[in-house]
């Protein structure tokens, strides 16, 4: 009984408001690096489902960087920590961790022999270091900025030279090595956002906040050109392999390709002028390869935590995936290939998804307005329900042959046909729903499963097997099974038919709450995915047999589904996607 990892189609970099946004590139051209939340995705550009995911740093990943090399990728994060790891391997066995500065680390640089680091940005005592790569030995100090670094760059060639762009409207230019203030540059009249060697060493490039580009002599920091480039702050510029372009990227929205002869603007791409499309950061990773990054993201993948998702199976297989900030992107499989969800009517948090093979809607419940259901399909949100005000935002949602359930604070709704059918009310309402055929069934703080008949009357059969909430329903392709599991990682399986519990006791392997559930196609195999990032295989017949995954989504799984029989495809807080097969069981 065993796994293997498939492919994972990563999320997007993190943005915010005019903040830039380091992209790295391997020294080929055919990869992108960068990070969101804990995880540091390393992004094949010819082919999504080969991104590789490093996710071994507790706090937030600010930054990475691949060596010059190719063999190594150096990342930071928010504490003033930085790792250095193998990418050549699949290991990706650890070379160094150490902590060169007090606080956040916007940027990194490696030499060009691939043995020196300068880390940058709000460290408190000091807001930057140089050191070895191999033993985290000081070999300069980074002197001369006032304010938070926000950029640095070290050129490759020998007479080593750096430079640093800081909130202080600085740059500081250094001789290495040992590196050492050699001058401090005030071209800027406000922030700087991003400084950059090119790849010959002959110019430094720097951008701001103050609109402008400005060009220096690579070895001696000699100002060169002032050139008015956009009309807003640039936060980030690339030059192309060959050191005669220059690519920047700035929140008016657009991104311009200049000459370095001519000092001219050779190209000029307008992605819009709303603020989603402020372009927060850019890398030319290859000489027609030129990867921009838009405030809501024009890379494949969410960029927030991804809080529910669902897989619609029919007429092509499309997985579904809704974050923390409302956005909803579907995935089609097994390429990978995504897009955004347009025309969404609120901005508030996707709480659940539930597919209806049947009609081929998905439903999302989501913290708008109107506290409602969304419905879209994979092209667009196509109609909301406003459900009446005094209820709660809604929980978790479940849909199938048509019939529409909705668990919050307060109980639990029913819709078909877009009509209320049923309304229950509890005390501390309910967390999870499931519809399967005339079946529902809802659980909650009172940690039991009720299941009703929607038509016959009857009154609703419980179970209280489970020891915590019950966070998670689903029942079994055929409607004889259901699954519940709750927030202390236990699982219960329970014969619906002849109302009795199969499994009470023995699916505890979590240690954490049980976020999401999901039966095979064929409903012999149950798959939960937990907020301990872990996710287990569980067969319903041969009941001790198990496939345990661990270290699966950094911050946890969110959500589970089968994309086949033995392939299972997850999401979670990492906003990345991913898929397994399933062997020997």
């Amino acid at each position: 009984m065993s796994s293997e990892k498939g492919a994972t189609f990563a999320c997007n970099p993190a943005t915010a408001r005019l903040v830039s946004v380091k992209l790295g590139c391997d020294p080929k051209g055919e990869k992108i690096v960068y990070v969101n939340g804990r995880t540091v995705v390393i992004r094949d550009l010819s082919d999504p489902t080969k991104s590789v995911t490093y996710s071994q740093h507790t706090q937030t990943a600010t930054v990475a960087r691949i060596s010059p090399s190719g063999y190594y990728c150096a990342s930071a994060d928010v504490a003033g920590n930085v790792r250095i790891w193998d990418i050549a391997g699949s290991d990706q066995v650890l070379k160094l961790a150490t902590r060169p500065l007090g606080g956040r680390v916007n940027d990194l640089s490696w030499d060009g022999e691939s043995k020196r680091i300068i880390a940058v940005g709000d460290g408190r005592e000091r807001f930057g270091a140089a050191f070895l790569a191999d033993s985290g030995s000081s070999c300069g100090e980074i002197q001369g900025n006032s304010k938070v670094i926000n950029a640095v760059s070290i050129r490759h060639q020998r007479p080593f030279r750096a430079a640093t762009a800081s909130d202080d409207g600085a740059i500081v230019f250094f001789h290495g090595v040992p590196f050492k203030n050699d001058k401090i540059i005030r071209t800027h009249s406000n922030f700087v956002q991003d400084v950059r060697f090119s790849h010959s060493g002959d110019h430094l490039a720097s951008v701001g906040s103050d609109r402008k580009l400005f060009l220096y002599d690579g070895k001696t920091g000699e100002t060169l050109s002032e050139i008015d480039a956009h009309n807003g702050s640039i936060l980030a510029c690339s030059w192309s392999p060959d050191s005669k372009s220059l690519s920047t990227a700035s929140a008016d929205g657009t991104v311009k390709l200049w000459d370095i002869e001519t000092k001219q603007a050779t190209t000029t791409f307008t992605i819009g002028s709303d603020v989603a499309s402020q372009q927060n950061g850019n890398i030319w990773a290859s000489e027609n390869s030129i990867v921009s990054l838009s405030l809501d993201g024009t890379l494949n993948g969410p960029t927030k935590a991804v809080t529910a998702s669902t897989l619609l199976a029919k007429p092509e297989p499309t997985f579904f995936t809704g974050s923390f900030d409302g956005s909803v992107r579907a995935f089609d499989l097994p390429s990978g290939q995504a897009h955004t969800v347009d025309g969404q009517s609120g901005e508030g948090q996707i709480t659940g998804m539930s597919a209806d093979e049947e009609t081929g809607y998905v439903w999302a419940s989501t913290w708008t307005d109107g506290r409602g259901l969304e419905r879209l399909d994979k092209k667009a949100f196509s109609s909301n329900v406003r459900l009446d005000a005094s209820l709660s935002a809604p929980k978790d949602v479940a849909a199938a042959s048509g019939v529409v359930a909705l668990a919050d604070s307060q109980g639990v709704t029913v819709l078909k046909d877009g009509k209320t059918v049923k309304s229950l009310s509890a005390k501390d309402g309910y967390s999870a729903v499931a519809v399967k055929g005339d079946l529902v069934a809802y659980g909650g703080a009172d940690k039991k499963v009720h299941v009703e008949s929607l038509s016959s009357g009857d009154s609703a059969a419980v179970f209280d097997d489970n020891r915590g909430e019950v966070i998670s329903l689903t029942f079994s392709p055929e409607g004889k099974l259901l699954a519940a599991g709750d927030s202390s990682g236990r699982i219960v399986l329970i014969d619906v038919v002849e109302k009795k519990t199969l499994v009470s006791s023995r699916w505890t392997a979590h240690t954490g709450r049980v976020a999401s559930l999901a039966f095979s196609p064929d409903g012999l195999r149950l798959v939960s995915g937990g907020l301990d990032e872990s996710i287990y295989v569980h067969h319903v017949d041969q009941l001790l047999k198990k496939v345990a995954i661990k270290n699966t989504h950094a911050g946890g799984v969110t959500g589970v589904a089968w994309q086949d029989d033995q392939t299972v495809i997850s999401t979670g807080s990492d906003a990345c996607v991913r898929t397994w097969t399933i062997k020997g069981i």
